[in-house]
């Protein structure tokens, strides 16, 4: 399909961190290799209990369970959109869903995303862009990090994007080629953390900032990251390595958020000190962890830029409407030199109406 002058994508992205939906309606004009985007409205719809309850246990749930939650999430992003969509003044083109992650397993062939695109077509009339990460799994690469392109082509003037959301990932240019990769684990474990406290995340890091860090808790998290080298993250992990180390720790639940904020700010630390990056975008929830970012800029001569708030919240909603764009105009959206796939790939499912 040959681009045309601007059209308006809906960007649906549900995180790791389980926050909620985040919906961006955004436009985009031409050139494909330059565009000049607008967030026209955004908004987060935070998950009902009982969603949120269903998407943390599905990875438990027998093949039928999964498939029937797949439509009916499917019908909930649907239900959403309409929702969203009845005020908005633009009318969208097209829905590109990113879903939400039950099973990231890429080095057995397989990276899955709860919302069927097509139940997300059928109930909106909406053309659905979905499953963006299957393309490049069967490549042989990762399907993960995807919103580097976004990065370089939409924020290319900054040295690099970090995203502090329940995974800190990061995006840079090196040598002219662009590089990106999962850091450490962010909101995913704070929030898991202040959860057992009764919150739903500790705000602006207050509880972590008024408890002493664990050295041996920081230490045993680090060592995840050097004993095994994970070339990209997911809940899979944080359930098999972080969360048994949070559970058997002697330390207040205080103590451990401090601790997961030492880790977070030291992996982060190392990636940008060891790449010589001077100049970096902060966005994602972690960007509002007062603490954390305080953490980030000790012994630190790079400068942490955090954006207007819609940026700093919607930027990977807006990115996934972004890779939406791209796959509707059969442009490159995925990038072999971060997902390490055999070649860039043009990723996404699409179910017109």
């Amino acid at each position: 399909m040959n681009p045309t002058p601007e059209r308006v994508f809906l960007g649906v992205m549900s995180g790791t961190s389980l926050d909620g939906l985040d919906l961006a309606l955004c436009t985009f004009k031409e050139p494909v290799n330059k565009p000049v985007y607008t967030i026209v409205k955004a908004s987060t719809i935070p998950y009902p209990s009982v969603w949120k309850k269903r998407l943390m246990q599905l990875a438990k749930a027998s093949a039928q369970d999964y498939f029937e939650w797949h439509h009916l999430y499917g019908n909930y992003i649907a239900e959403q959109c309409l929702l969203f969509l009845k005020d908005a003044p633009l009318r969208a083109d097209f829905i590109a869903s990113h879903g939400h992650t039950i099973f990231h397993q890429p080095a057995k062939g397989f990276s899955t995303q709860l919302g069927c695109g097509a139940t997300i077509a059928a109930v909106t009339g909406i053309s659905t862009v979905c499953d963006f990460r299957s393309l490049d799994v069967a490549l042989g690469g990762q399907g993960a990090p995807l919103v580097p392109i976004g990065d370089a082509l939409l924020f290319g003037n900054y040295e690099a994007c970090l995203n502090l959301g329940g995974i800190a990932n990061i995006s840079f240019e090196k040598d002219k080629v662009r590089l990106a990769f999962d850091v450490c684990f962010v909101n995913m474990a704070l929030n898991y953390l202040s959860e057992q406290v009764g919150r739903a995340f500790d705000e602006d890091g207050q509880m972590a900032r008024h408890a002493k860090p664990n050295a041996d808790l920081v230490n045993q998290l680090n060592q995840i990251h050097k004993a095994e080298n994970y070339p990209s993250l997911g809940r899979e992990i944080f359930e098999q390595s972080v969360k048994p180390l949070l559970l058997a720790s002697l330390c207040t639940v205080e103590e451990q958020l401090a601790s997961v904020v030492v880790y977070a700010a030291h992996q982060i630390r190392a990636v940008i000190q060891n790449n010589g990056i001077q100049k970096c975008l902060v966005t994602g929830g972690g960007a509002y962890n007062t603490f954390l970012m305080e953490k980030l800029v000790e012994n630190n001569a790079s400068v942490f830029e955090v954006p207007d708030a819609t940026t700093v919240a919607f930027k990977e909603a807006l990115v996934f409407a972004f890779l939406g764009y791209l796959r509707v105009n059969e442009q490159v959206n995925t990038l072999t030199s971060v997902t390490k796939a055999s070649v860039n790939s043009v990723g996404g499912a699409v179910y017109f109406r």
